[in-house]
C-alpha cells in the first residue's frame, strides 16, 4: 500500500508541491542563516526521498539564495515564504519546510543542529533532541 501524497505551498499559494513518498527525517536548525531568513530563533525542515517531490505550479516565482555554502534556499518571490532547499551542483531539492507543507506532514523534528548558534533571546527547549553544535551528522 502506498504512502498519502503530501501537498504544501508557499503562504500566497503561487508556489504548489507534492510529494510521493514519506519524508526521511526531520530537524531544527539555529544556525545565524536561518534566524535571519526566517526571522525566528528555528526553522524545521524535512529531508525529501530522492526525486520525491514535484513541483506543481509557481516555478517561475522561486527564488533562490545561495550563500555560497550550505545549500540553496528556495523562496517564493511573491509572498517570501520559505519553501524548499537544494543541492547548488545538481539542482535537486533535498529539504522542504514543514510549515510549507499542508496539514500533517508525517514527521517530527528528531534532533537540533548548529545549537552553538542558537539565538540567545530564545532559549533552546528542553525536549530531550539530540543537539548538535554544528551540521547534523550524515
Amino acid at each position: 500500500m502506498s504512502s498519502p501524497t503530501l501537498t504544501g505551498g508557499c503562504g500566497c499559494g503561487a508556489v504548489r508541491f507534492a510529494i510521493d513518498a514519506p519524508l526521511v527525517a526531520a530537524a531544527y536548525c539555529h544556525c545565524t542563516r536561518c534566524q535571519h531568513r526566517t526571522g525566528t530563533a528555528a526553522q524545521a525542515s524535512g529531508r525529501l526521498a530522492p526525486g520525491s517531490l514535484r513541483l506543481l505550479s509557481g516555478a517561475e516565482d522561486v527564488g533562490r539564495w545561495d550563500a555560497g555554502s550550505g545549500l540553496v534556499k528556495d523562496f517564493c518571490r511573491r509572498c517570501g515564504s520559505a519553501v524548499f532547499a537544494e543541492d547548488r551542483d545538481s539542482g535537486e531539492i533535498l529539504v522542504v519546510r514543514l510549515g510549507a507543507i499542508d496539514g500533517d506532514p508525517g514527521v517530527r523534528p528528531q534532533a537540533r543542529q548548529f545549537v552553538a548558534d542558537a539565538a540567545a533571546w530564545e532559549p533552546i527547549p528542553d525536549d530531550g533532541l539530540p543537539r548538535h553544535d554544528g551540521r547534523l551528522p550524515a
